[in-house]
C-alpha cells in the first residue's frame, strides 16, 4: 500500500471526496479507499488528478514533501515508459526477474509494462521507483 497525499490535496482544494468522485467517475467510497491508502489510485486517474489541479505525482504519493509544479502535463504512454523500464533495467543490470521480484509482481506481467503492452499499475510504478531512487514524475517525462 502507498502512503499518500492525496486527501492534503483535496482539502486544499477545498473539494469534498464526492465532488473529487465525480471528477473520476468513482463514488466517495472510492475516493476514501485511495486517501485511506486501502487501494491504489489507477494511474490514468492519478496522471489525471496531478495535471488537472497541478500537483506532482511524487507529492501525491508522498516520494517528496514539496509539490514541485510543473509547466506541461504528464502524458502517460505504456510504449515510452516500458523504454524506460528497459533502460533502467540494463544501467541497473538485473534481469526481469529480478525487478518483477522487486514489485511482487510475475516476471510476465513485468515483461508486458516493459513491451509496452500493458500500462504500469501505480504501485509497480511506485515500488519501482522507490526502490531505485528515481522521481515518478520525471520518469513519466
Amino acid at each position: 500500500m502507498i502512503e499518500n497525499n492525496l486527501k492534503r490535496c483535496r482539502e486544499e482544494l477545498e473539494m469534498t471526496q464526492k465532488e473529487l468522485g465525480n471528477v473520476f467517475g468513482v463514488s466517495d467510497s472510492t475516493v476514501r479507499g485511495w486517501e485511506n491508502a486501502y487501494d491504489t489510485m489507477p494511474l490514468k486517474k492519478l496522471v489525471k488528478f496531478c495535471n488537472q489541479f497541478n500537483y506532482s505525482v511524487d507529492f501525491v504519493l508522498a516520494l517528496t514533501k514539496q509539490n514541485k509544479k510543473y509547466s506541461d502535463n504528464i502524458k502517460l504512454d505504456k510504449i515510452k515508459i516500458g523504454k524506460k523500464l528497459k533502460e533502467l533495467r540494463k544501467k541497473e543490470h538485473v534481469s526481469q526477474q529480478v525487478m518483477a521480484d522487486k514489485c511482487s509482481i510475475a516476471r510476465s506481467t513485468y515483461s508486458h509494462y516493459e513491451m509496452g503492452l500493458s500500462l504500469i499499475t501505480t504501485l509497480t510504478l511506485y515500488t519501482i521507483c522507490k526502490n531505485f531512487k528515481i522521481s515518478i514524475d520525471e520518469f513519466l517525462r
